[in-house]
Order: structure tokens, then sequence, then C-alpha cells
């Protein structure tokens, strides 16, 4: 199921390769007059498509080229549940934008969705009601709709769950996410070469391993081009709450913080305030550099809408096999955002390597000798946890300033 899922983002990049080589290196004639196939493929893609930086025709092209389907043979309903709204220039924005690109791509496969779903028994309710009204493939887009979709998924065996971030997947709850941690990292690059003071600020909802992970790969990002970088941490205890989280940056602001990110599926409310009082700011989830300002640096975003293609054909073809995948930015499901205007040059090409060596693998930040705040062993010299291993982090790295709740 992995590598089914890795070839086929690899087969979009490959498409998008090609389309450039045909018109190089297999000799087009310059002087005709360009088809219509040529003039799509060469116009510019919006860096916010629904379907991502490789834009809506090449990944369905792509998908039409692995499945060997006409796309709009793809019948269905399938239910999309969000744990907050998804105008959130965040999490749920993002996980949006995947429903909307299989709408783009699937034409005849139908949509429903609801947002500000809870993550407890009302989740269930929510998705039993799409059930009876025809969906047979659910989205549980947020970490705590796994409980209510394993509840769900037991009086429906016949009904395909694909969960974002549940650690267990069960015999009929597939898991899927990206591993946005490497993201992170190169996002605390970023943070580590802007920072004047070197005091950095993370404000978080709540200790699960997966933001934990984040907050330790944003430190080491930071402290491999800083070794004085230090990251102060505080939890909200909420996904959105906008009031609380304008707090915690102010009171963070205060204490000489000069770079401020999160992981919060709101955004927003901190890059605001960060940019009213003249801080750096880094995101999470989503390019939300239309409502950052000026003080924007880049942030880790999503790129859902391949791998939820991959994913819904498969649950219609009747071949998907429930099962734990993590894919990360060499398969397109993880990107940096756009840089901000007044991010140095040196800055932005410091943050890239990162991703870079990420990707061609000269790179992996998680290697040992990592040490935990008390000084103790996190990961052993020598050692490079994969991600399944590090999704169940429980600690802070050494330089992390702050206590995990209770």
């Amino acid at each position: 199921m992995i590598h089914r899922t890795r070839a086929f983002i690899t087969l979009l990049l490959l498409g998008v390769m090609m389309a450039t080589l045909s018109a190089s290196v297999f000799g087009q004639d310059a002087t005709a007059e360009p088809t219509a196939e040529a003039t799509a493929a060469a116009a510019p893609v919006d860096p916010n498509d629904v379907c991502g930086p490789l834009g809506t025709p090449a990944v369905a092209a792509a998908l039409a080229a692995k499945t060997g389907k006409d796309l709009s043979t793809y019948t269905g309903k399938i239910g999309f549940i969000f744990v907050g709204p998804v105008d959130d220039f965040g999490y749920n924005y993002a996980a949006n934008q995947g429903r909307l690109c299989i709408e783009a791509v699937l034409p005849n496969v139908e949509t429903i969705f609801a947002e500000n779903v809870p993550e407890n028994a009302e989740a269930e309710r929510v998705m039993e009601q799409m059930i009876r009204s025809g969906a047979k493939i659910i989205f549980p887009t947020s970490y705590g709709h796994y409980d209510p979709a394993v509840a769900v998924s037991e009086k429906y065996p016949d009904v395909t769950f694909f969960h974002m971030g549940g650690l267990t997947p069960t015999d009929h709850v597939g898991s899927f996410f990206g591993e946005i941690w490497q993201m992170e990292y190169a996002a605390g690059v970023a943070a580590g070469m802007t920072t004047k003071s070197n005091k950095l600020g993370f404000i978080a909802a709540f200790p699960i391993p997966q933001v934990l992970l984040n907050m330790n790969a944003f430190e080491l990002g930071a402290k491999s081009v800083n070794p004085d970088a230090t990251t102060t941490v505080v939890f909200s205890g909420n996904w959105c709450d906008p009031a609380v989280l304008a707090e915690a940056a102010n009171s963070l602001i205060d204490q000489g913080i000069d770079v401020l990110t999160q992981h919060q599926d709101c955004p927003k409310p901190v890059l605001e305030v960060a940019d009213r009082r003249g801080i750096w700011s880094i995101g999470y989830h989503a390019d939300a550099s239309a409502v950052a300002g000026d003080h924007w640096i880049t942030s880790g975003r999503w790129v859902w809408g391949p791998l939820m293609l991959d994913l819904v054909t498969q649950g219609i073809d009747g071949t998907y096999k429930p099962a734990l995948l993590r894919v990360g930015v060499a398969e397109g499901a993880v990107a940096l955002s756009t840089f901000g205007p007044n991010v140095p040059e040196d800055v932005k090409a410091a943050a890239e390597k990162a991703r870079d060596d990420i990707i061609s693998g000269a790179l992996y930040p998680f290697t040992g000798p990592i040490m935990k705040q008390d000084g103790t062993v996190a990961i052993a010299e020598g050692e490079k946890p994969d991600t399944p291993t590090l999704e169940t982090t429980n600690y802070l790295v050494e330089g992390i300033i702050g206590t995990i709740p209770q």
C-alpha cells in the first residue's frame, strides 16, 4: 500500500517532467501553433490550486494513467468530517482542499462534509448520517475522530474509512498522514537564521505525539543553524480558540520572542498578533501568507489532493486494504509554503536546502544523538527512528523551554 501510493505521487512528478522534456528533447517545432494540451501544460500553476503545486490537470492526467480508466466512470458519495471550519487558513482548510481536488478530478463523485464536528459521540452520529445518505467512503480528518470512526466502522463493515493521523489501522479503518515534521525542521532552520533574540515561540494545542514531534523538529532545525536558539512552548488546550491564541502570542512576545510559530488548526489569530507587533511568524498546515502580513516567513503545508485521490480510487475499485500510510516531502504530500516578501535570500536558501537534503536522503533530522530536556538520551548516536516510531514521541528535546501538561 505504501509503495503503491508513493509510486502514484512519483508518477505525477514524472508526468510534469516529461511534459517539459517533450518540448526540449523531442524537437517540438517552435514555429508551430501550440496545441490546447500544450497550452494547458505550459500555463503557470496557482500555488494554491486545490490539487497542489502540480495543478489539477497534471494530477488528473497522472491518475488516469495509473488507473487506466476514464475518470468520469468513478461514481459514489464520499463524506468528510472536519473538527473546525474549512475557512480557518489551517488544518481544516488544507483537508478541504483535498476534498475539492477529488471533486475537480472525479466529476461524477459526490462529496458531502460537516464542519465543527467535535471529537466525541457527535462524530459518530454525523458519520452514520452520512452513511445512511449513501456515503461509502468516509474521511474522519481529525486525530480525535479516530475512536468514533472505529466504533462506526464496526457497524458498517462495507464502508471504507480513511482516517487522517491515526496510529493504529483496523480491519475497516486505514490511517494516512504526511510527514510534515520534515517541513517543521526546514521552517525551524528559517526561524533560527531570522531571530535576533535567539528566542523562538511555539503555541501548540494538545501534547499528542505528532504535536511534540513537530515541536522537536522545529527546535532541531533552528539549532542546526543557530546553537543558541531556544523555543518556548505554550499549550492552549484547544484546536482553535482565537482569544486564547492571541493571549498566548502576546505573552510570548512580551518575553522577548521574535519568531512565533504554532501547531493549531487556525493559525490566523497568531499570525495577526505577530504582524501587528512587528515580529516574524511561521504558519502551519496551509499557505496563510495572504493573511499574515509583512512578517510572514513560511510554513509547512499539506498537499492532500493527490494522496486522497489515490486512496479514493482504490476504495471505489475495491482494492484498498487498511494500512498505516506515511509519506513526506519526497512524495509531494507536504511542502514549504511561499516565503514572505521580506525574507532574506540566505534564509530562503537555507530552508530550501534543508528541504532538498531531506528529499535526497542527505539529511535525516532525527539522527542520533538527540537529547531530551533533562539531558538524557532520546535517540542514541547513529539511530534513525522511522516515522511510526517518531509518532510515539512523549518528550521535548534539549533547547525547548516549557513542560508537557499531564
